[in-house]
């Protein structure tokens, strides 16, 4: 009998001991839980208050391209010393309602999912404001999580700035060529000249590449680049109320 209740109480010991680990282990896991939840919103709420101030001095995509062998070159210009034609062309080539949605230009993201399930060929649908959530914060590629990611890092920066600091951000984060970063490093890069005093051709040479400037080149442009450059000219005149944010 001895040896049965010593058995006994062994084992209610080891039950409690696995019950106190197991409850330690929970805590451990609430906590961490809590910390992710806390880094989540906290440090995306840090960084943009910060960049409504103060340039951003590197993003991941540069350090990646730098690593990559690309090299770094940038240099910050206020929106004011932005010529109004890379501001415009640029609106008229990536997002023509950027000025007057929140974010997200729901209708457009409707139209790509249903082409997706058709199985045409996808357009983008990606706001100026969502390019620059994954220009400031994120990685190159897509991906669902990465897609996740950018729209809740885009309700960050459309609710806590101005749209004229979104599209200052954004011209200054662009990628305009490999290594090159923002209107004053393209403009002098392609056209020798300051982002200031770019033409309505030079700026829609400009914004012709955005979609892929590591292969097509604003100095040196394609026919298919020379003839959306003009189209984007056209497209500027066009557009009239719905630049006023860029004005």
């Amino acid at each position: 009998m001895g040896k049965t209740k010593a058995k006994g109480q062994r084992a209610k010991g080891a039950r409690a001991r696995f019950r106190g680990w197991l409850q330690r282990q929970r805590r451990r896991s609430r906590q961490i839980v809590l910390w992710l939840a806390a880094i989540a919103v906290g440090l995306p709420l840090a960084l943009t208050l910060l960049y409504s101030v103060a340039p951003p001095p590197v993003t991941p995509l540069m350090l990646i391209r730098l690593v990559q062998g690309e090299g770094l070159q940038k240099q910050w210009a206020p929106l004011e010393e932005i010529s109004p034609n890379l501001r415009f062309s640029v609106i008229a080539g990536e997002d023509n309602l950027f000025c007057t949605h929140s974010g997200f230009d729901f209708a457009s993201l409707r139209e790509a999912w249903a082409e997706r399930q058709t199985g045409g060929r996808s357009r983008g649908a990606s706001t100026l404001s969502q390019q620059l959530a994954k220009n400031l914060f994120l990685w190159p590629g897509g991906g669902f999580l990465r897609k996740g990611a950018e729209a809740y890092l885009t309700l960050y920066l459309e609710t806590l700035l101005s749209k004229r600091r979104l599209l200052e951000l954004y011209l200054n984060v662009a990628e305009w060529g490999p290594g090159v970063y923002g209107a004053e490093a393209g403009a002098q890069t392609h056209f020798g000249k300051q982002a200031a005093q770019l033409t309505g051709r030079e700026a829609g040479l400009m914004a012709a590449v955005l979609p892929n400037p590591r292969r097509w080149s604003a100095g040196r442009p394609s026919d298919y680049i020379s003839r959306r450059a003009s189209t984007l000219q056209t497209r500027v005149q066009q557009l009239g109320p719905l630049l006023d944010c860029a004005r």
